[in-house]
């Protein structure tokens, strides 16, 4: 029984050329993936082959057909990305209701974490967007937050923000996305760096106690 198999269109680099050429005009944009179809274009165009027999071959299984960032292997990373966007907006909470009731001295550091929260939210949304072209909804809850004692609360933050850096950079080393790997890497240096700010306001937060 016959059966009908659809083959996916060749990629087509026209529309990235344009804006590459304003961008970076004397850097080659996909210097992998166009110089190995170049390579084999030429052969094939020696031998003959029509401009339809070319397009077939590079459409044979094996051929490059998502060289760009964001893609198959990105998607293969949504159900742990949607998960760090859901923690970046709950976090996000956290210090927003820490910054209402910490001392006047560390509000303003809490709101600035907060904001940087937020920032990975929309990196994460514009992600989700760019390999599935569909706006993710994420869940908001309405809970109020109950912060408690204050050294306790920034150590309970300390230990998330430091697994938030360790869990990013493991999402970075199991993806083969270039790009995928900048954004997830940079997050971890953040989220590292929150981890020693929140560490600085325990060390001044304990000695006030005292």
């Amino acid at each position: 029984m016959e059966q009908n198999i659809h083959t996916p269109e060749a990629y087509d680099y026209r529309q990235y050329d344009r804006i590459w050429q304003r961008v970076a005009p004397a850097l080659e944009p996909y210097p992998n993936a166009r110089g190995g179809a170049a390579e084999q274009a030429a052969p094939s165009q020696e031998a003959g082959l029509t401009p339809a027999q070319v397009r077939q071959e590079s459409q044979l299984p094996g051929a490059e057909q998502n060289p760009c960032c964001m893609g198959s292997a990105a998607a293969e990373m949504l159900e742990v990305l949607t998960g760090f966007l859901e923690e970046a907006l709950s976090d996000r909470r956290h210090y927003l209701a820490m910054a209402r009731q910490a001392p006047p001295w560390a509000r303003q550091r809490l709101r600035d974490i907060a904001a940087g929260k937020m920032e990975h939210a929309r990196h994460l949304l514009a992600i989700h967007y760019l390999v599935t072209g569909e706006c993710y909804q994420p869940a908001v809850s309405c809970e109020r937050i109950y912060v408690g004692r204050w050294c306790p609360a920034l150590r309970e933050r300390y230990h998330a923000e430091a697994c938030n850096g360790l869990n990013y950079a493991r999402a970075a080393d199991g993806t083969t996305d270039p790009c995928l790997v900048r954004v997830l890497n940079t997050m971890s240096t953040e989220a590292y760096h929150w981890a020693r700010e929140l560490m600085a306001m325990l060390e001044r937060g304990m000695q006030s106690e005292k």
